[in-house]
């Protein structure tokens, strides 16, 4: 099954240094995941001072700068992996350097099917 580990803290919590440090971390646990054939993708976010959203209501689109809601801790990378179960994924999920500081929240993905399996292929 595909979980999506989404990684959530506070933006300015990090010094730049250890903003390298914690994308040092994750390159290798992304590699580790990637030997043991679980991984699937990963990214860090920009700011959400570059964040726009996007409603549609009545027909019209509202785009608004920055995110969805004003939060204490900000959406800020994810890893998208396969593993066997919860607690596979709950195991996974406790490696990324960013749950020691901020929250992982893991969810699992609803593979529909029909949809196009690697997007990066015509």
């Amino acid at each position: 099954m595909k979980y999506l580990l989404l990684i959530y803290g506070d933006e300015l919590a990090l010094s730049e240094t250890e903003r390298q440090d914690c994308y040092a971390e994750s390159m290798q646990l992304a590699r580790d995941l990637h030997s043991n054939g679980q991984y699937l993708g990963a990214n860090p976010l920009h700011p959400t001072a570059m964040a726009t959203s996007v409603r549609v209501r009545d027909g019209k689109r509202l785009v608004t700068d920055g995110p969805f809601a004003e939060t204490r801790e900000q959406l800020g990378g994810y890893f998208l992996i396969e593993a066997k179960d919860l607690d596979e994924a709950i195991a996974v999920a406790a490696r990324i350097p960013m749950a020691r500081k901020g929250t992982v929240e893991v969810r699992p993905v609803i593979e529909i099917p029909g949809l196009p399996a690697d997007a990066r292929q015509p």
